[in-house]
């Protein structure tokens, strides 16, 4: 917790620090720490509410139940199943649900029994153009209804069928199209999978990203994900770091950066000073274009000794706060990283994949880890204050991330593919003895035979085993779902 003052008496026009907890329009809590606009110093001193900068588009979803007329005679779900009841209960469970999302669903009157029924909510969904569709079966019969709402209604659609409405055959076909998320369970968790999916798709519409590299100008948009990309000179964030003095805002960022510290190794105060003024400089420049997320050649700008730390520390608090900031303008990786912070409510870890072949353990290292691992709203992973490792400058970060955890390993391809691991947190490997980033995390692979084989490069690593939400993602828009090989791919080995 931040220290208590008295605002209106010491500290004159700038409200004291506080850490505060902001719902965002998704639900999900992310934490920030802010203070008013200062007027200390030359240069830029404009404060940025760092909520702002995440995207809190609207999300809509029409949603049906479909049954037989009654009364029902035979076949599933028998004459035993209280209709009215189960429907009560799931339309409740959805709508708690949506309402965690910042999802609002759009009910249709009353059950949908008949062809021509069909054939209306149909016609409803094409003239009312909702982001999704949700129909929840009633009777193991309206599976070729919900296959036509999928084929025709030209929306994701997600179909809900409690235990009693399938067999295998009814599920195998529809789960294999393309924009269907089909859950057959009496869990609702499932489709709230595809509702954050949906919610995700929407957050992805509506960022965009800076690109910072080279001399680049120029906006373009990503097939598929619809993600706006604002290229923009490297040295338009080193000339602005130059101008961003230290502020009121910037002195409690590095104290609060350095007190909630397990330990400081390397850095001192004005290391600390210069990490804090990466962030306020991101987020100045984040509002000036109007972006929500950044990926920035920071190892070139390092390498050429253009500023006096890497952003590592600033990065780490952006994604801790649902901000996207990736490293050495790797366009994918932050991509990758936005989907877990739009997807999964946490910040992921980007990282250099290093093969440890004695334990057969993949060792995940990079310079910039979120400690929020767990989620926005949950308490931080502990943090060592360390320098950069390649080039001894300013304040890089050692997250210690939780041994014996799942983690789940991500990476876009590109806009039609994603690669999708799971294994487990085993160590945190320290630098030195070891060489390389400063967050080093050892991680057992599953299902992964040789650690060789692991694909990909810059993965994100993020805490628990996300899958099932991940294949939800795929499923509703038409993204490729692969994972490394199972079996090694070395000969001999």
């Amino acid at each position: 917790m931040c220290r208590q003052h008295d605002c209106g008496s010491c500290w004159n026009r700038r409200e004291c620090l506080q850490l505060i907890s902001a719902t965002t329009a998704g639900g999900a809590l992310w934490f920030s720490w802010t203070v008013a606009r200062s007027d200390e110093g030359p240069g830029p001193t404009d404060y940025v509410d760092v909520r702002d900068l995440r995207p809190t588009p609207e999300v809509r979803v029409m949603a049906c139940f479909l049954e037989f007329p009654r009364p029902y005679w035979l076949g599933w779900p028998g004459t035993t199943y209280d209709l009215d009841t189960r429907q009560a209960e799931f339309r409740a469970q959805l709508e708690e649900a949506a309402g965690r999302l910042g999802i609002h669903v759009q009910w249709e009157g009353t059950p949908v029994n008949s062809e021509a029924g069909v054939a209306e909510w149909i016609a409803k969904i094409k003239a009312q153009k909702p982001h999704a569709a949700v129909v929840i079966l009633q009777h193991f019969g309206t599976w070729g209804w919900a296959s036509l709402v999928a084929k025709e209604a030209q929306v994701p659609l997600i179909i809900f069928s409690p235990i009693g409405m399938a067999f295998t055959g009814h599920v195998a076909g529809p789960a294999r199209m393309s924009g269907v998320h089909v859950v057959s369970s009496m869990d609702i968790s499932g489709v709230e999978q595809g509702l954050r999916a949906v919610r995700a798709k929407r957050m992805f519409e509506e960022t965009r990203v800076l690109w910072i590299r080279g001399n680049d100008h120029g906006e373009t948009v990503l097939e598929r994900l619809g993600t706006k990309v604002r290229a923009i000179p490297r040295d338009t964030f080193n000339q602005e770091f130059d101008k961003q003095p230290v502020t009121d805002e910037v002195r409690e960022l590095a104290d609060l950066l350095r007190r909630q510290a397990v330990k400081i190794v390397e850095p001192n105060e004005q290391d600390a000073l210069n990490a804090m003024r990466t962030y306020v400089t991101a987020k100045r420049l984040l509002a000036r274009e109007k972006a929500h997320a950044l990926s920035m050649d920071c190892l070139g700008m390092v390498g050429a000794r253009l500023v006096p730390t890497p952003p590592c520390a600033g990065w780490m608090l952006l994604q801790d706060q649902g901000i996207t900031a990736g490293c050495e303008a790797d366009l994918w990786g932050a991509m990758s990283l936005m989907l877990t912070s739009y997807l999964l409510d946490r910040p992921g870890f980007m990282n250099d994949p290093v093969p440890e072949t004695v334990h057969n353990t993949l060792i995940v290292a990079h310079c910039t880890s979120g400690t929020r691992i767990t989620g926005f709203d949950q308490e931080p992973a502990p943090y060592i204050l360390r320098n950069h490792s390649e080039s001894a400058l300013g304040v890089a970060v050692q997250v210690l991330w939780p041994e014996g955890q799942p983690v789940t390993l991500v990476r876009f391809t590109g806009p039609g593919e994603l690669i999708v691991d799971t294994g487990k947190v085993v160590g945190n490997v320290q630098t030195p003895p070891a060489g390389g980033c400063r967050t080093s995390v050892e991680v057992l692979m599953d299902d992964v035979e040789d650690c060789r084989d692991v694909r990909g490069f810059h993965q994100v690593v993020t805490l628990g085993n996300h899958r099932a939400n991940l294949r939800a993602f795929c499923n509703l828009y038409g993204v490729k779902l692969t994972r490394s090989p199972r079996f090694s791919t070395f000969e001999g080995a």
